[in-house]
């Protein structure tokens, strides 16, 4: 059995990748509507629950798991991290797979290496700050010192958790922006000016994670963009396409 991390579009398609191939596999999400896409993977074993280290220790050796595959957000180090020192404990090979990041051309792109620091940065550039990094970090920039006097605006997926974590946040409708991507340059032109974008704030989730529209956008309308760079992880071992990881799998796990 494998245990695939599948937090990402790419995750989800890599399980249907392994189930081809033969392999069983058991997916991990963290939300419904995660579980929800992966419901088109007749044969998928599926975790929706939470697990720290210890949890995931136990899970793994209690499903005797035989291979770790995470492909977690380029941006949950979190959950890579324990994925790691679980596998480490329980001597189970772990890989890797993480789509590239974009090339960032931008000339009026602004780097920074967490949420906090975006949020001081965004307010420096302007008043109305538009943030395309997803909910789970939202509260970061409501929260910041730095965004009094400030009007943030968030896209965020079309859930009605989701909706009602913004509205806790004390968003407003009007600067909830709920809508699922991928998105369009053009779309993006649009969105950034219907809401008044000064600053747009986003992550190199890579072009499936639409960075690359993101950026064109803002630079049609001359915005500058606070780009929160990936965090910082040395993996165990690493890939970048499905072929690298069959090939892994394949090493590890040899089919009779």
């Amino acid at each position: 059995m494998i245990f695939l991390a599948a937090g990402t579009q790419d995750g989800r398609e890599l399980a249907g990748v392994l189930l081809a191939a033969g392999y069983e596999v058991t997916a991990s999400v963290v939300s419904r509507y995660g579980e929800e896409l992966l419901a088109k993977y007749p044969g998928l074993h599926v975790n929706d629950q939470p697990l720290d280290e210890d949890g995931l220790t136990s899970y793994l050796q209690q499903n005797k798991i035989r291979l770790f595959v995470d492909a977690s957000h380029p941006y949950a180090a979190n959950v890579s991290k324990n994925a790691m020192n679980a596998c480490r404990r329980l001597s189970l090979p772990y890989i890797r797979y993480e789509r590239q990041s974009v090339p960032v051309e931008y000339e009026r792109t602004f780097r920074v290496e967490s949420y906090e620091e975006a949020a001081e940065k965004a307010a420096e550039l302007g008043q109305n700050v538009f943030l395309t990094t997803g909910s789970r970090n939202v509260k970061a920039f409501t929260e910041s010192p730095n965004m009094t006097g400030h009007t943030v605006t968030a896209r965020v997926l079309p859930t009605a958790e989701v909706i009602a974590e913004m509205t806790s946040l004390g968003l407003t409708p009007k600067n909830i922006v709920a809508m699922q991507g991928p998105f369009s340059t053009e779309l993006n032109v649009a969105l950034y000016r219907q809401y008044g974008a000064d600053v747009v704030v986003t992550k190199n989730s890579g072009a499936l994670g639409g960075t690359d529209t993101k950026l064109e956008a803002a630079r049609a309308l001359g915005l500058p963009v606070v780009l929160i760079d990936r965090p910082k992880v040395r993996y165990d071992a690493m890939a970048e396409s499905f072929d690298e990881v069959l090939e892994f799998v394949a090493k590890h796990l040899p089919q009779k």
